[in-house]
């Protein structure tokens, strides 16, 4: 067991409560502990890790300090997301689609900070590739790594300006068969050229300020003024000083992608033209590339890499005269193009990722220091090992100010180099919490080591993790990291990463949410509190205050929502085998799962029905009822009833069918734990398993009780898993009643299954046509001669619709006799 100690959250809430946040932290680990252990979680303890122990974060500080003599650790003044509630720097994974904060839900600000980062980027193409090699993880997550890292072939292409001092710009496209139809470059706020203009331009200067706060998506720009550009090359191939295409600088430019520069080619990509007929709405846009076949003009913009270049007798508003490359396919087109730039020195194929380095710098007071040393004379030097870890100041109370809370401690700030002994300052931020979950799993396998983080010898011969559950919302922030850092352990020789090209985790199952019932006020939305309601009629809940219906949702569990459910609450009501088995019964794994309490009477129900049925096994047992004589019964070989091997057997139809029935629960089970992960499938596969047993006690059936008891003990067994204090209880029960002696129900061996295949089916009989009657006969009846098969269907009460007529045919196929008749005049 293994807890993610460190972060916002933990020091947030401790801050609140004026607490230091390791005791708030211990109380918390504690609290979880006590749940766990209600619930019968079985752990083992001794391989518990803790990420806020000085014993586990002095090794992720070893880690930084190895990616640090890897050349993977760099140091650079950077624009940030700055989170203005939690005062900290967000890495871009932790901003959302509309700029907000994971965490606080603030607007993100971009500001300048000298930042630490981890060289990502260095295992990109490993990272993209590799992800071939993970047959077991989900094609969604997978994806989303992809997309995430976002590998991009292209070319590089350079813009010459006409301005004084003959400025270059330079723009990565996977659209170079595009380069023709280019009518504006568009440049990043924070582009060299921009910001020169922005010295001698107040008003390009204002518009910089007030863009910074800009959607990611605004289409807003500024024309700059004084310098323009040319399209490189002319469609013959010749350099080309036509200095037409004005230059803007546009907040939708991301300054961190390729150069900070887009080729604005309105015709054929979408944002380009939202951009231009915001800017220019008076000039059209100027295809050059088109559909394979040409029915008629061009009505939208054109997008497709599958298409043609073509001058303007063929495109409406095109460029005059495409040269050479008129009439050849954008592939073809592409190429050429990129050699023909080549040549001119003007341009060359190139690859770009979406992925930026991994900043991993936190201005906060609850994670793992970085184990650095300013010094004016040596500068930035590694704490030695010897030192490490570097920790934590204590606190008697969270009261940071804002800013970051470890620059306002003197007593931390102030030490000696490392190298030459003088006075230096510690650095004061500390590491993202994504480091300390990037490797925790290696730990587990060693955790009293103190000499390393891990023993080789001892993750080589278990790594890589055969199953990892974890949530989607992971995908690209601690799996993609995870990947990463295993794969610089390897590199680094830590272990041999062997057999899955260190990757660190073999099969992936994503989990679905918890999501829980929430009311909210239908006249303002507010959430509302479990003491604003009254709830003493489940089916018709009320306001208190208004007397008004709650609109009622399920939704992800929430302190904010008010929605959330004590899992000790439960486990004392109902007990720990209820809960979890109500937990896997409510819904798929992979699929979100609406807590419903009210729904474990069911389970509950269960539980006790076969604790129950015990007494009534064990009576009959005790009893050894005789078969009745006239009873149908087939002779069976080869079958073991608890244990006891019978060379022959005799079983009616009701032994037969619970005979089965037990077995294909066993193989259902089974497959549901070992290939499926149908857990909400397994409780109802225990349910009707103790319906067959239960109806047929009811009923008064006879069934041998060997078989009975045999059946009882099968499905207690499978239960155990699930159900391990029921399944204990009644096997101890049994034994007891029995007068045997037993071990724990753990200490058996899974039941091994066997289908019988009954002699029997039931068959159908049509006469003319016409169903009349059904029963259960020897299958082998197919076999048999006309005249016997007649006589069978004869006993079963069909004289009466054959009359005198003569029998015409009968045929039997599987489960069907239909008999043809000549009827008689």
């Amino acid at each position: 067991m293994g807890w993610d100690a460190f972060g916002l959250p933990a020091e947030n809430a401790a801050v609140e409560r004026g607490m230091d946040p390791a005791v708030w932290t211990e109380s918390n680990i504690k609290k979880m502990k006590e749940q766990m252990s209600l619930m019968l979680a079985d752990f083992d303890w001794d391989r518990e890790v803790s990420t806020c122990s000085p014993e586990f974060y002095k090794w992720t500080q070893k880690i930084f300090l190895l990616l640090l003599e890897h050349d993977l650790v760099y140091r650079k003044d950077a624009e940030i997301n700055w989170d203005p509630i939690d005062q900290t720097v967000l890495a871009n994974e932790q901003v959302d689609a509309e700029g907000r904060s994971w965490r606080s839900g603030a607007i993100v600000e971009k500001r300048n900070l000298e930042q630490w980062f981890i060289k990502i980027t260095k295992y990109a193409s490993s990272l993209n590739k590799d992800l071939n090699v993970l047959d077991q993880w989900p094609e969604k997550v997978k994806t989303m790594q992809r997309h995430w890292i976002g590998q991009s072939d292209g070319a590089q292409i350079t813009f010459n300006t006409d301005d004084s001092a003959k400025s270059q710009i330079k723009v990565f496209t996977t659209r170079p068969d595009t380069l023709f139809s280019v009518q504006f470059v568009a440049l990043a706020l924070n582009h060299p050229i921009v910001l020169k203009a922005a010295e001698t331009d107040p008003e390009l200067k204002k518009f910089i300020e007030k863009a910074a706060d800009a959607p990611a998506d605004s289409k807003d720009g500024y024309m700059l003024k004084s310098i323009r550009t040319s399209i490189p090359i002319d469609t013959n191939n010749k350099k080309y000083t036509n200095f037409e295409v004005p230059i803007y600088a546009a907040p939708y430019v991301i300054g961190s992608y390729g150069h900070g520069a887009v080729m604005g080619c309105p015709a054929h990509d979408e944002r380009d033209a939202e951009f231009w007929k915001l800017q220019n709405p008076e000039i059209p846009p100027i295809p050059t590339v088109g559909p394979s076949k040409i029915k008629s003009k061009l009505a939208k913009v054109f997008t497709s890499k599958n298409g043609v270049l073509y001058d303007n007798s063929k495109l409406e508003n095109g460029r005059a005269d495409m040269g050479e490359y008129n009439g050849k396919t954008c592939k073809q087109a592409a190429e050429e193009i990129v050699n023909a730039l080549e040549l001119q020195q003007l341009g060359s194929k190139s690859t770009q990722l979406r992925l930026r380095d991994w900043l991993i710098s936190r201005q906060r007071y609850w994670g793992a220091p970085i184990p650095i040393v300013h010094c004016n004379d040596c500068g930035i030097v590694p704490v030695p090992d010897e030192q490490l870890p570097v920790l934590l100041p204590k606190v008697e109370r969270a009261t940071f100010d804002k800013g970051n809370p470890l620059g306002q401690m003197e007593s931390f700030v102030n030490t000696k180099c490392p190298s030459c002994g003088g006075d230096a300052k510690r650095d004061t931020d500390t590491m993202d919490t994504f480091m300390d979950s990037s490797w925790y799993f290696f730990r587990y396998l060693d955790p009293r080591n103190t000499k390393k983080p891990f023993e080789a010898s001892k993750v080589n011969s278990h790594l890589p993790v055969d199953m990892y559950i974890g949530g989607v919302e992971h995908a690209i922030l601690h799996l993609l990291y995870s990947r990463f850092i295993a794969k610089f352990l390897a590199d680094a020789n830590l272990w041999d990463g062997l057999p899955l090209k260190n990757e660190p985790i073999k099969q992936l199952v994503t989990q679905g949410m918890v999501h829980g019932k929430t009311y909210t006020d239908p006249t303002n939305g507010r959430f509302l509190k479990p003491n604003e309601l009254d709830l003493s009629d489940p089916s018709g809940p009320k306001i208190i205050e208004s007397g008004l219906k709650p609109l009622i949702s399920y939704e992800k569990m929430s302190k904010s929502k008010y929605n959330g459910a004590d899992p000790a609450e439960c486990i004392r009501k109902y007990g720990a085998d209820a809960t979890r088995a109500h937990m896997l019964f409510q819904a798929p794994l992979h699929d979100v799962l609406n807590w419903n309490e009210e729904q474990i009477q069911g389970v509950d129900r269960w539980l006790r029905k076969v604790l129950g049925m015990e007494k009534n096994i064990v009576k009959l047992v005790k009893e050894q009822p005789t078969r009745p004589s006239n009873e149908k019964v087939s002779e069976i070989k080869d079958v073991e009833l608890d244990g006891v091997k019978f060379a022959s057997i005799n079983f009616n139809d009701h032994e037969f069918e619970l005979y089965n029935n037990i077995s294909t629960l066993v193989n259902s089970v089974s497959k549901s734990i070992e290939e499926d992960l149908t857990f909400n499938t397994i409780i109802s596969d225990y349910m009707k398993a103790t319906n067959s047993i239960y109806n047929s006690l009811k009923n008064d059936i006879y069934i041998n009780p060997l078989l009975y008891l045999d059946a009882y003990k099968k499905l207690l067994k499978v239960m155990s898993p699930v159900t391990p204090c029921v399944s204990e209880e009644a096997w101890e029960m049994l034994h007891k009643s029995l007068g045997q002696n037993w071990n724990t129900i753990f200490a058996e061996s899974y039941p091994v299954s066997k289908i019988i295949e009954s002699p029997y089916t039931t068959y159908n009989i049509f006469v003319n046509g016409k169903a009349r009657a059904l029963f259960k006969g020897l299958k082998n009846l197919i076999s048999k001669t006309e005249t016997e098969i007649l006589n069978e269907a004869l006993l079963h009460g069909i004289e009466k619709y054959i009359g005198n007529s003569d029998i015409k045919r009968i045929i039997v196929k599987s489960g069907l006799i239909s008999i043809l008749t000549n009827s008689k005049k």
